[in-house]
């Protein structure tokens, strides 16, 4: 195999004119985004999306009372204890990462991510903060915020469950559509989103980490809410595991001892996720992932013909 070919970028003209621009511009010297907005003369919008974009690799002050909090955001809880650490922490050491809005009018921005970092500094009593300034709509805000934290920050499964149900109810996603826009497999996606129909007592369990996404998925495969309610305490109780919580689901459903001898078993979730990715950067419905029981496994890329098979090895390099 010929081996991989290694692209350099070089610093271009344009690259050294940005950060001369830089220097002289207002924000790098303090003088905060509104004098910036100012000082551009602006007529139309045009000019205006033009001078944004211009931002938003640029890291501008903001004064706090000029943000305002993201209502797509998918973290509901805040811990109050760890919002004053951060707050002591912001106040010996200052913002760290800069926070990302979007400028909606003079004076006037919404937070697309660092609701933390916002409620934080506001606790720490700054005037303004460090934020980068993006161009976004709607849907460009929800999906923002949604990856945002999924990267960042520990969202439990229900507040992911509702935000993907947002996303999928407000901008007419299908499962496959909006599944291969976040890179997740259907059949978790369909998981995820078969949780917002649990009972609220499971859904609590869920928020505070008395129960996994594994074991709502079994409890989900059960169509009588009382068999639900009845397992989901017994888990509890007894700690059960998921895969013990899934033979009790199969004895509730009539499976027998809930060990299949003819059934073969499904691809866990995380390599179902892996193999949708391969079988994207592939091109290929036929890439296959297949795991033992006892963690062993292998990839399986087939290939038509020595045309196929240069292609596959172009794409691996």
């Amino acid at each position: 195999m010929a081996k991989a070919r290694k692209v350099t970028r070089s610093k271009t003209k344009a690259s050294k004119n940005d950060l001369r621009a830089s220097i002289n511009n207002p924000l790098a010297q303090g003088k905060g985004v509104g004098v910036y907005f100012k000082s551009k003369n602006l007529d139309n919008e045009q000019e205006k999306e033009q001078v944004v974009r211009e931002l938003s690799n640029t890291i501008a002050m903001i004064p706090l009372e000029q943000i305002q909090v993201n209502r797509y955001q998918p973290r509901q809880d805040f811990d109050k204890e760890a919002l004053a650490d951060l707050a002591n922490s912001i106040k010996i050491h200052g913002i760290i990462q800069p926070i990302t809005v979007r400028r909606l009018e003079e004076g006037a921005y919404e937070l697309i991510s660092g609701e933390r970092r916002l409620r934080a500094s506001k606790l720490a009593e700054l005037t303004e903060i460090p934020a980068y300034i993006r161009i976004a709509d709607d849907k460009q805000m929800m999906e923002m915020a949604l990856l945002e934290n999924l990267q960042r920050e520990d969202l439990n499964p229900i507040e992911i469950a509702t935000t993907y149900g947002r996303l999928i109810d407000e901008f007419a996603y299908t499962h496959d559509d909006f599944a291969q826009r976040i890179k997740k497999g259907r059949s978790t996606v369909t998981n995820i989103l078969n949780m917002l129909r649990l009972e609220p007592e499971i859904q609590t369990s869920l928020k505070t980490r008395q129960i996994t996404t594994g074991h709502a998925k079994a409890l989900s495969g059960l169509k009588d809410p009382a068999l639900r309610i009845s397992l989901h305490q017994q888990i509890v109780d007894e700690d059960l595991s998921v895969r013990a919580t899934e033979r009790l689901a199969n004895i509730y459903k009539g499976g027998g001892d809930g060990k299949s001898k003819t059934t073969k078993p499904d691809l866990p979730e995380e390599y179902e996720d892996v193999q949708t990715q391969l079988r994207q950067f592939f091109g290929s419905k036929k890439v296959q992932i297949k795991v033992k029981p006892n963690g062993k496994g292998q990839i399986v890329i087939p290939f038509a013909s020595t045309k196929d098979l240069n292609e596959l090895l172009d794409k691996i390099e």
